[in-house]
């Protein structure tokens, strides 16, 4: 129903007050941003604080970063990234850097004083995510400034908690490194829209090297950056500074990341992390640039040929000097890529998820994408046209990730944030029409769940599209249930010792309980990590056999757990299989454990 209209004095009280509190908005969107910042985190403590009281540490990653954490605290060397509790005594390396350590011990360091080390453990582990969700609202509110309105930065916060992997990435208890490197992309996106050159360069080239320092997850990105970078430069002479200050913080930063953060083990010809395989190109990559804008030439096409030349010597370089990383950088044997790292279910292409799975991790980056398009389009003759075009580029790269690796969902849910505001704001004046203000506040709604991709989700969950499957369901609830502090304190009575379990198992394993473990997924535990497949897999006699030579004296199995299922289904008549069917072995003397356990334990004979 219309409502009745306002009179003149109503009409510009009303303007006046819309107007100051849009200068408030513009003015203060930086401390209103962190505000915002403040109340989601609160919001997420508090939803979650059952999960934070538990120790809720959902992946295997978060909970072997705790263990890093613990190591440095108790004394473990800055450089020794060694974890001496899986594959005893000798341990593995992993490739991670200390970086992300940091805030995390940091907030233990603050908060046991007041409520004791593991409550303190507790808290920092669920506080410690949140913190690089605050730069990265910072950065998109920034990119939204530049782009389509000083007060578009609103849409920033509303759009981000409307992903759902980017999102999952920042949650209290995900304490391993992605929402880092997350913040730093989204940094690096602020960086190439920034309309001052040096400044925007120098975002880009700290934020790359902060980046590699934690991990070379983001490595494709960081080079998309580059070329971005380079060919703005390309096609405008005064992308010079930018181009300049990107190289040296790149280079500048970049040494310094591996100064101060490489592992004893990372100084070697490693392919995996900030080795100097990825020092020097990351050093010759940005002494190049540097060359080319102390260069700048006039002309166009010379600067063209200059770029691709620097571009084909980094690469020469690259396959030159280091031919063995031009394979799979975990430099795995094949055996160990076809029975794990293959099936590893974030590194399959998204098409090869199901249904429920996919669809709401693509909508928003395609609609982010069509709106980025668009914005580009409309931007052709204005100094926005930069920016729209680095965010178009990066989103059309970020979704064709996708086709490679699922694990690329979060990245491309955060870089559609941009392109799905502008289409959002592009509805905003007919949504602030006077009148029949109901049916717009509808609209409204309507608007930001289409623009958000929210629907999808909001359909599988109305439809039922694609449900889990009664086995799948049992599987996941297993695989949870032997993940918990009460399924897994009871073992913690037993006799210190090494457990021989799932690969799934051993980091959890060792971060709440005072036994050592076998494996984990990780590619530099791959002898471990086959030991254990070829143990469950093979004979009985080569089961015991692969006990004893780990020093095992207690086996650890949790029925019905997703890895049991993979055992059983590609080795029927394997070990693991016929123990899961109740066969009993003579080396084998079950274990009792708390009556309602949901695992099963045996003493190695």
């Amino acid at each position: 129903m219309q409502g009745r209209d306002a009179g003149p004095g109503e009409r510009h009280s009303a303007r006046d007050g819309l107007e100051r509190a849009a200068r408030v908005i513009d003015r203060d969107w930086l401390r209103l941003s962190l505000l915002v910042w403040v109340a989601i985190a609160a919001w997420f403590v508090w939803k979650r604080w059952a999960a934070i009281h538990w120790l809720s540490l959902g992946d295997t990653d978060d909970n072997m970063r705790l263990m890093q954490v613990r190591a440095l605290l108790n004394g473990q060397g800055w450089y020794d990234l060694r974890d001496y509790r899986l594959d005893p005594p000798g341990g593995f390396d992993i490739h991670w850097s200390r970086l992300v350590d940091l805030p995390i011990a940091g907030l233990i360091l603050l908060l046991r004083p007041l409520v004791g080390y593991a409550e303190a453990e507790r808290l920092a582990c669920g506080i410690a995510p949140l913190l690089p969700a605050a730069v990265t609202l910072v950065a998109l509110g920034a990119t939204l400034r530049r782009l389509i309105h000083p007060l578009a930065w609103v849409l920033a916060p509303a759009l981000f908690l409307a992903t759902n992997v980017t999102l999952g990435m920042f949650l209290p208890d995900r304490i391993d490194h992605h929402g880092w490197q997350l913040a730093m992309l989204a940094v690096t996106v602020a960086g190439l829209c920034d309309p001052r050159g040096a400044r925007g360069g120098a975002l880009v080239g700290i934020a790359t090297a902060v980046s590699l320092t934690i991990g070379l997850e983001m490595l494709p990105y960081a080079a998309m950056s580059g070329a971005i970078i380079a060919l703005a430069w390309v096609i405008d002479r005064g992308e010079r500074d930018r181009l300049a200050v990107y190289a040296l913080t790149l280079a500048g930063g970049g040494a310094a990341g591996y100064a101060g953060f490489a592992s004893y083990a990372n100084r070697v010809l490693r392919c995996d992390a900030l080795t100097p395989v990825w020092l020097s190109v990351v050093v010759l990559a940005g002494g190049l640039l540097l060359l080319l804008a102390l260069a700048d030439p006039k002309k166009p096409a010379v600067r063209l040929v200059l770029a691709l030349a620097a571009g084909a010597a980094v690469a020469a370089f690259f396959a030159l000097a280091f031919p063995q990383c031009l394979g799979r950088p975990e430099q795995v044997s094949d055996e160990l890529y076809t029975t794990w790292l293959a099936n590893v279910r974030e590194a399959k292409p998204i098409y090869r998820h199901p249904l429920r799975i996919a669809l709401p991790i693509v909508t928003l980056p395609i609609i982010g994408l069509i709106g980025a398009l668009l914005a580009t389009w409309r931007a052709r003759r204005t100094p926005a046209l930069r920016g729209w075009a680095a965010v178009a580029l990066f989103g059309a790269f970020a979704a064709l990730m996708l086709l490679w690796q699922a694990r690329a969902g979060p990245a491309a849910q955060l870089l559609a944030i941009p392109g799905a505001a502008g289409l959002a704001w592009a509805t905003l004046p007919w949504l602030l029409a006077p009148r029949f203000w109901p049916a717009k506040a509808f609209a409204a709604v309507a608007v930001f769940v289409l623009v958000s991709g929210s629907f999808t989700q909001l359909a599988i969950d109305w439809f039922q599209i694609d449900r889990p499957s009664a086995y799948v369901r049992r599987v996941n609830k297993a695989t949870g249930r032997c993940m918990t502090i009460p399924a897994m304190a009871p073992l913690d009575r037993l006799p210190r010792q090494t457990i021989f379990t799932f690969v799934d198992i051993g980091p959890r394993l060792i971060t709440l309980t005072h036994h050592d473990a076998i494996a984990g997924p990780y590619h530099r535990n791959g002898d471990a990590i086959l030991d254990v497949h070829h143990a469950f897999k093979g004979t009985p006699e080569q089961a015991r056999a692969i006990m004893k030579r780990h020093g095992a004296t207690l086996l650890l199995v949790c029925p019905d757990m997703a890895e049991s299922t993979n055992y059983r289904a590609k080795a029927p008549g394997g070990f693991y299989a016929r123990l899961a069917r109740g066969e009993r072995f003579d080396w084998l003397v079950p274990v009792p454990l708390k009556k309602g356990s949901p695992f099963r334990a045996f003493r190695i004979e």
